[in-house]
């Protein structure tokens, strides 16, 4: 099968093709986003490899079934950029990666509760500069805070069992209780009642209607003041501007975040030598107790390989003509 994989960078070359083997499918690499403008060079290809800022909208699935394709492949576990609506009207599957390596994500959110708590960026930069003052670092122990975990899916119980090592008390709000979640003694309660009691809330929920903003002015008006939020799931989970009057007011104490609600236009690029024009990002990174990280939660060798290797089984799987147990419906 010819494959067009967009948004492509050298690593994804480099595990796609070592999951390739001998070469069963076509693969062809490039590095522009799949969009509306880019679609035509998916012509003539059966299948197109595609990732999370790619715009799979209407005007771009029914552009590239026009010219052939057949086969929509995600090499990421969310769906929520693929018009899934139109993709089925035009017979096209649509498969995807449900599961990676959630210990990479689940470890990336504890990496950056440690940063913020113990100010490590600033610790760092300091000692560089000869300066071993202490002011301005002081932390608080994770034994005995309250972490609150929204969304216990496979990352979030990784997350939750990392947490319960440090000795933190865990809260937890889902519609699904997680057996493995409860085992650990975690209580599942009402996200108001999350906020209100976590000193640290960490996002691991999917992005679909019922979750777009839900930390917006009114929840996070709700949140314990002075509490730390943590999003490595998806951006357009927070609702930027109110989450920068959130910290404006002190009521949020600190964020760190993989993900962007704006990110498409960002992350993934080396925009060291332009002006970034989205005031909103520029104005988060200009906060001292606001730490971002470009999506790179996912980037570990496990999880690149996991990816390259599902992404090729599912391939496999549909060019053969066998039911893919990773289909979105």
């Amino acid at each position: 099968m010819r494959v067009a994989v967009f948004s492509a960078k050298p690593y994804d070359q480099q595990f796609l093709n070592a999951a390739n083997g001998d070469g069963n499918h076509e693969l062809v690499f490039f590095e522009a986003r799949l969009t509306p403008a880019t679609a035509p060079l998916a012509a003539g290809f059966s299948a197109v490899c595609a990732f999370i800022n790619d715009q799979l909208s209407e005007e771009t699935v029914r552009a590239i079934a026009a010219t052939g394709t057949q086969l929509i492949a995600l090499r990421s576990a969310g769906f929520n950029n693929v018009d899934l609506k139109v993709a089925k009207e035009l017979g096209l599957t649509v498969v995807r990666v449900p599961a990676y390596s959630p210990y990479a994500v689940a470890e990336h959110a504890v990496g950056l509760i440690l940063m913020l708590n113990r100010k490590l960026y600033r610790a760092y930069n300091r000692v560089r500069d000869d300066n071993f003052a202490l002011q301005g670092l002081l932390g608080f122990d994770l034994h005995g805070a309250t972490v609150g975990v929204v969304g216990t899916g496979k990352i979030g119980q990784c997350f939750s069992k990392i947490m319960n090592g440090f000795g933190c008390k865990l809260l937890a709000y889902d519609p699904y209780p997680s057996q493995v979640c409860l085992d650990l003694g975690m209580e599942y309660v009402p996200l108001p009642d999350l906020l209100a009691a976590s000193d640290v809330v960490s996002l691991h929920c999917p992005l679909m209607p019922e979750t777009h903003h839900l930390l917006n002015a009114d929840s996070l008006s709700g949140l314990k003041t002075g509490a730390m939020v943590i999003n490595t799931s998806r951006g357009g989970l927070i609702d930027t501007p109110a989450m920068i009057a959130a910290i404006k007011s002190g009521q949020v104490g600190y964020l760190g975040i993989d993900v962007y609600e704006q990110e498409a236009n960002l992350f993934f690029e080396d925009l060291s030598d332009t002006v970034i024009q989205d005031d909103d990002f520029q104005l988060l990174q200009s906060f001292p107790n606001v730490v971002i990280t470009a999506h790179q939660a996912f980037f570990t060798r496990e999880a690149l390989t996991n990816i390259a290797e599902t992404t090729i089984s599912n391939i496999n799987q549909c060019a053969q003509g066998e039911a893919c147990p990773n289909q979105v419906k």
